[in-house]
């Protein structure tokens, strides 16, 4: 309310209103990232960081077509073409021996997604560092995943994060980019602002993204309670693999001792899509939600498939047809839990 009763919705500064900037010093501590630039979605974030990076037509991109499609999207809107890497069936984030076969004279950068808040592979950001590749993090499903005690989203050049409506943190609508680097950071907050910084001054392309401070202000809340949601996360799916853990047929997520997740989703794999289909319409009649992130895989998507109908990817196709998300978010209680264990566990 007291941003209503101040008048002060939004701001056209380059650098974001009050409440933006104290948003973005709440992430950027919370990150360990010296610059956090807010705006109006992790779609922004995402096309922001490729402008910034200089990626543009003659391009190609390195990305899995296993996420949201928003990840494709921004690539193409930057004027560069999406090249599609396979994933990992254990993990389901980039298989970086797939990465190095895809590289080209062409690739100017490379987007590891963080899927379900699973952190990708350290090789990605290596073979990336060796072929002077720019790495902008996918991290809009990770955000409080840590690789090596290091957050997603500070790996890279740039990482991206969402705060929509669905994410462990959020505004509503709304995201962010996370950088060291002093001059990508004043190339962002141009960008965000039609490529403003005084006036009318444009002085490189740049659109609208900026984050109302409405939004903001939600997030900085938010931001006061996201160890908790995350703790309550993370108690829900350690109670989800413990009672699932004897359950053939069906492959559960497992974290390593250099990456932790945040527990965005609980995502399984079944033998075979049948299987997947039977858990799937148990569930619905026992009045549980569950959902496949993503079937059809961007490759497949009527857009896509016309831009890359030859594109292989077994791995992404495999998971794609096998994949269930179980319910373990902070409003799940353990009886949720040990209910849904249980449908899986009688099928």
């Amino acid at each position: 309310m007291r941003v209503i009763e101040e008048n002060a919705l939004t701001s056209a500064a380059s650098d974001g209103g009050r409440r933006v900037r104290d948003f973005e010093s709440a992430l950027g501590s919370y990150l360990g990232s010296k610059h956090v630039i807010a705006v109006n979605s992790g779609t922004a974030a995402l096309h922001a960081a490729l402008l910034a990076a200089g990626v543009g037509p003659g391009d190609d991109v390195l990305l899995p077509a296993f996420t949201f499609v928003a990840t494709a999207n921004a690539v193409v809107a930057s004027g560069a073409r999406p090249v599609f890497v396979d994933i990992k069936k254990s993990d389901y984030t980039i298989d970086s021996q797939d990465m190095k076969r895809k590289i080209g004279r062409r690739t100017k950068a490379v987007i590891p997604v963080h899927l379900y808040g699973h952190p990708c592979d350290a090789e990605i950001f290596e073979i990336a560092e060796k072929r002077s590749l720019a790495v902008i993090e996918d991290a809009c499903q990770s955000l409080g995943s840590t690789f090596r005690g290091r957050q997603t989203g500070t790996l890279g050049m740039m990482g991206c994060f969402s705060t929509y409506a669905s994410k462990v943190l959020t505004s509503g609508e709304g995201g962010a980019i996370a950088t060291d680097d002093d001059r990508l950071a004043g190339k962002l907050k141009m960008i965000r602002n039609h490529g403003m910084v005084h006036g009318y001054d444009t002085r490189v392309l740049g659109l609208n993204l900026r984050l109302p401070e409405m939004s903001a202000a939600i997030a900085k809340v938010q931001m006061g309670k996201l160890g908790a949601m995350l703790d309550a996360r993370r108690r829900n799916a350690e109670l989800m693999s413990r009672l699932l853990s004897g359950v053939k047929g069906v492959a559960l997520p497992a974290e390593t001792a250099d990456k932790k997740f945040n527990w965005y989703l609980y995502t399984v794999a079944f033998a075979t899509a049948k299987a997947r289909e039977a858990a799937k319409v148990a569930l619905e009649k026992a009045g549980i939600g569950s959902a496949v992130y993503y079937d059809p895989p961007v490759h497949r998507t009527p857009f896509y498939r016309k831009a890359a109908p030859k594109t292989k990817l077994p791995a992404t196709e495999w998971c794609a047809g096998r994949v269930l998300s179980l319910p373990v978010h902070p409003g799940v209680a353990q009886a949720d839990v040990e209910r849904t264990a249980a449908t899986i566990a009688a099928l």
